[in-house]
């Protein structure tokens, strides 16, 4: 219960991430997001470790722990990140979530190969409404009448597709990377020690990034009004990778993962509250989010349990425990 309760805050801070992070690009740009996100995240871990006694466990990270935290820092913060930030950009926050969820299946795939996990007729359920959900939404989006932003953005589905991909891909992989680190370490003190680590190579690969040819220049131009965005959309994210870390040092990646994928339910709450007039909302758009969320679910709950609540007959009950492979 513990590791479910700290993924759904994980998930309410990160759907405010979004919205904040849907008006900065509004306005900024993908690089100049990372920019104000990606290092701010460092101070805010390192203050966070020095009552809780983070740098003296970092003094017990093995070199792979050092390693493994490194690699999922670079994966999510920076490739995932910027894959977040392209795909908001192109299609809305309310829009990129449902096509992000399929994150949840990258971590089933991976989970599968390295740690023996085992399909099941609810596990296929989820997996195939995760992805009936955004064929739903774009296409009801696209029949005559549909909901348009008052601000009169269109989606671009081609770019915010590939960019959802390039997301759903980063964010499914890192939280095994994340296990990966915290082996022999489960430990919420150990998970604050790891997201520093992981924080300070994503920041050290940014740098690097933001000193190639032009890109100063360009990070220059950032004005305040989107530096704030961007600056508020640091801390939300800081506080949903602090919630997530300390999930994945107490619960199965299984269960964090697709629980943490109510963030898209919030992200579209936030994103009304503050977006309105650049989001499109509308039938087909929230029941998309309903269908990647019901299977999220179905991915998360256990066969047994749903046999609790729901008296099947024995035949239908044998058919639901199948297990492959």
């Amino acid at each position: 219960m513990l590791g479910a309760g700290l993924a759904i805050l994980s998930a309410i801070t990160f759907g405010l991430n979004n919205a904040a992070a849907r008006r900065g690009v509004l306005s900024g740009s993908v690089l100049q997001g990372l920019v104000v996100t990606v290092p701010l995240g460092v101070p805010l871990f390192a203050l966070l470790c020095l009552p809780v006694g983070g740098f003296a466990v970092l003094r017990e990270f093995s070199a792979p722990a050092w390693a493994w935290m490194a690699a999922a820092g670079i994966v999510h913060f920076i490739i995932g990140r910027y894959g977040n930030y392209r795909a908001t950009r192109a299609l809305g926050a309310t829009l990129s979530g449902p096509l992000q969820q399929t994150s949840i299946l990258v971590a089933l795939v991976l989970a599968m190969i390295l740690f023996s996990e085992r399909l099941t007729p609810l596990k296929l359920a989820g997996i195939a409404l995760v992805v009936l959900g955004p064929t739903v939404m774009t296409r009801g989006l696209n029949k005559p009448g549909a909901m348009r932003a008052k601000s009169g953005f269109t989606p671009d589905y081609m770019e915010g597709s590939v960019w959802s991909m390039v997301c759903a891909v980063a964010y499914g992989t890192s939280p095994l990377l994340i296990r990966f680190g915290l082996e022999g370490s489960h430990s919420m003190i150990g998970s604050i020690a790891g997201g520093l680590v992981s924080y300070v190579a994503a920041t050290l690969v940014l740098g690097l990034i933001a000193l190639l040819p032009g890109n100063p220049a360009h990070v220059k131009t950032l004005d305040r009004t989107t530096a704030r965005w961007f600056a508020i959309s640091g801390v939300f994210v800081f506080l949903s990778q602090v919630f997530r870390y300390m999930a994945l040092a107490v619960a199965p990646v299984s269960v964090v993962v697709p629980v943490q994928r109510l963030s898209m339910v919030f992200r579209a709450i936030f994103s009304w509250m503050l977006n309105r007039d650049h989001e499109i909302f509308g039938f087909w758009a929230l029941f998309g989010i309903a269908l990647s969320l019901l299977g999220a679910l179905a991915l998360t709950v256990s066969t047994e349990f749903v046999l609790e609540l729901i008296p099947l007959p024995p035949a239908i009950a044998d058919l639901a425990r199948w297990q492959w492979p």
